[in-house]
């Protein structure tokens, strides 16, 4: 079971949401209304997915659904091919109503990262690695 296909992430206003992803970051979507009840993301590499946060509880425990709450303790990441790359995805971000975390600066690894997260408090890392190869569907290559 060595892969992920697909990251779901559970949103409370799906209109907002929706408007971040597809009109201020540029994620691709047949989705033209603004309140469906899913949005498939047609992005490289994994998807991205958007669900009702309340349906998502639900659907891992009726009786009891988990409950939101503070930092998960995981990171969506964005890699790029350079520190310009960084600058201008987290620039973007910033343009689309993300909250900037951490600016983008040179960090311990020996790259250069940043953190922003959307509307509903995911924090996504956009980062970039000098030594950083990537495949044909721009995938980071980890050996």
């Amino acid at each position: 079971m060595n892969r992920m296909n697909l990251l779901t992430l559970g949103v409370s206003d799906m209109s907002v949401s929706l408007r971040f992803y597809r009109d201020g970051l540029g994620f691709e979507t047949s989705v033209t209304e603004d309140n469906p009840g899913i949005v498939f993301f047609k992005n490289g590499g994994t998807r991205l997915a958007l669900y009702p946060l309340a349906e998502l509880a639900k659907d891992i425990d009726a009786a009891e659904p988990p409950q939101k709450s503070g930092f998960p303790g995981i990171t969506i990441a964005y890699n790029a091919k350079s520190e310009e790359e960084v600058d201008a995805a987290m620039d973007q971000a910033r343009q689309a109503g993300a909250t900037v975390l951490k600016e983008p600066e040179r960090v311990f690894w020996g790259g250069y990262s940043g953190y922003f997260s959307d509307p509903e408090g995911y924090v996504w890392e956009v980062a970039y690695g000098p030594n950083w190869q990537f495949d044909e569907q721009d995938m980071l290559v980890i050996d």
